[in-house]
């Protein structure tokens, strides 16, 4: 199971393993207070993408689409994080203070999506057909 969760919300036992999954820590928030098993920067959208959201420049609609093109260019990035949700609960902790469009949430679909791909009988996963334009 993937869930998401604000950094600022408090950890509960029912989170399972928790990411950071932010290129930037969160703003006043201390280290031990996350309780944060891992921060994998590179995971987050390129710096690029997230200030053209955050500008408003990009629409959620927009930002999604190039967010998980970037994903499929970096499979090594979120690889382990297929396999943590796996074998247990994952959540993806995150800054935004959107709890609907952020970057976690496309994550986390993205996730579901590689862990469904990756069940029993399914073969190797291909990304050409789904970003022909690359």
């Amino acid at each position: 199971m993937i869930q998401c969760k604000r950094a600022y919300e408090t950890a509960s036992a029912g989170d399972g393993m928790r990411v950071l999954v932010d290129r930037l820590w969160p703003r006043n928030c201390p280290k031990d207070a996350l309780a944060i098993a891992e921060w994998l920067p590179e995971v987050g959208p390129s710096h690029e993408l997230r200030k053209a959201f955050k500008a408003g420049e990009v629409s959620f609609a927009e930002f999604r689409a190039a967010y998980q093109r970037e994903l499929a260019g970096r499979p090594e990035h979120w690889w382990k994080l297929v396999d943590i949700a796996r074998g247990g609960t994952l959540t993806l902790v995150y800054s935004a203070r959107s709890t609907v469009e952020n970057n976690a949430v496309v994550l986390a679909q993205w996730l579901e999506d590689e862990v469904e791909k990756r069940a029993e009988g399914n073969s190797p996963v291909c990304y050409l057909d789904e970003f022909p334009a690359l």
